[in-house]
């Protein structure tokens, strides 16, 4: 078989592999979407009763034991999983809620292409929906479709407000988070890192790439890597190469590893890049420039070097401008302001944290994230 038959054949098996994962992500997303509805209906007939005082916990418990006695083998009806679904029917039908979703128009966000349903096919209406047995109860909100039944109960139970928990069922559904990974976005501190309105970006980077003050973190996470508080350089970089992974989730998956002192040429010498990455939605390399010590002006200067070498010997015709990020465990807000100025490199620095970061106020809009989540991620 010739070259040119080669490629035709592979491209035929591509368009069937194609075919396989549109229908399986499909059908993953009915049976999500189908759970969901089960457990908002549950959720709502037993509101309804525990609100009229016609039930108490008794009877709440009496009704878990009669579902496990028939249907032994069905999991997922106990006292605590109706307790959330009631909690979810409850939470989500709140008033401040509607008007969020109105405002937001929330319904739209499950014809983003990492939505779990797309292509499913659920009616949201405004009016009252029926459930099997006659009675009314509020309309489904589309868009919490977009995650697990068990994610939105993790969701419910750390988040302290309706928009934090409508940026982690946002966040979730576009970084495809298991839960576990959930948890450790929740651990991160994620709307705290991904919302910060102080993050310290060049004019560049803010002009070249409009998307990302939502694709990069101004604050890492790091307690995996069991740093003591007094630690250098060579043990900063061997701690994350041993837990790359870890790093990456802390980072955000559109990071892709591409190398550790990775080597470009400049002018007659060498020089060594401390970890390069490639990021799928801005398509462009990224240079990750490891500090023991807080920010140092000097550190952009060599930033400045680097990308210049990146996108003249590494960087390819279909991708965008390098970006670099300097990482440090502190950085003074003026000093990285000034320095930041005057260079015309796209460069951010971030901070990384041994420990859990200190919970901070939003100020940054949801209404703008909303609307990056729309849009999608991209360069300008």
């Amino acid at each position: 078989m010739g070259y040119n038959a080669e490629k035709k054949v592979e491209k035929e098996f591509a368009l069937v592999n194609n075919i396989i994962e549109r229908h399986w992500n499909r059908a993953i997303g009915l049976a999500n979407a189908e759970s969901l509805m089960t457990y908002w209906t549950v959720g709502a007939f037993v509101s309804a009763r525990l609100r009229q005082a016609q039930w108490g916990a008794k009877t709440v418990e009496a009704l878990c034991d009669y579902l496990k006695t028939h249907n032994p083998k069905r999991r997922g009806f106990g006292k605590r999983q109706i307790y959330n679904m009631v909690q979810f029917y409850d939470t989500y039908t709140l008033p401040e809620y509607q008007v969020i979703s109105e405002r937001l128009r929330l319904h739209e966000f499950v014809q983003m292409p990492s939505a779990q349903i797309e292509g499913c096919e659920i009616v949201h209406s405004a009016n009252a929906q029926l459930s099997d047995n006659g009675e009314e109860y509020a309309p489904f909100p589309l868009f919490l479709s977009l995650v697990s039944f068990t994610s939105h109960v993790q969701i419910l139970n750390r988040s302290h407000t309706m928009e934090e928990r409508i940026f982690y069922i946002l966040y979730a559904a576009r970084e495809r988070l298991n839960y576990r990974e959930l948890v450790r976005a929740f651990a991160a501190q994620t709307y705290d890192a991904v919302m910060s309105k102080e993050k310290k970006l060049s004019r560049s980077l803010k002009a070249a790439y409009t998307s990302a003050d939502f694709l990069l973190k101004d604050k890492v996470l790091v307690d995996f890597l069991r740093l003591p508080e007094k630690h250098n350089e060579h043990r900063l970089h061997a701690s994350i190469l041993e837990h790359m992974k870890d790093f990456i989730l802390a980072m955000g998956k559109d990071f892709l590893y591409m190398g550790n002192e990775y080597h470009i040429q400049v002018g007659g010498r060498q020089k060594r890049l401390d970890l390069l990455f490639y990021h799928r939605a801005l398509q462009c390399l990224v240079d990750v420039e490891l500090k023991a010590e807080g920010f140092q002006s000097e550190y952009v200067g060599k930033m400045d070097l680097y990308l210049e070498a990146l996108d003249r010997e590494i960087r390819r015709e279909n991708e965008n401008p390098s970006i670099g990020i300097i990482l440090c465990p502190e950085a003074d807000c003026y000093d990285v302001e000034y320095t930041l100025n005057r260079t015309m490199s796209p460069i951010m620095v971030a901070e990384y944290r041994r420990l859990l970061i200190p919970e901070e106020v939003m100020k940054k809009s949801l209404v703008e994230y909303c609307e990056f989540m729309k849009n999608g991620a991209g360069h300008n």
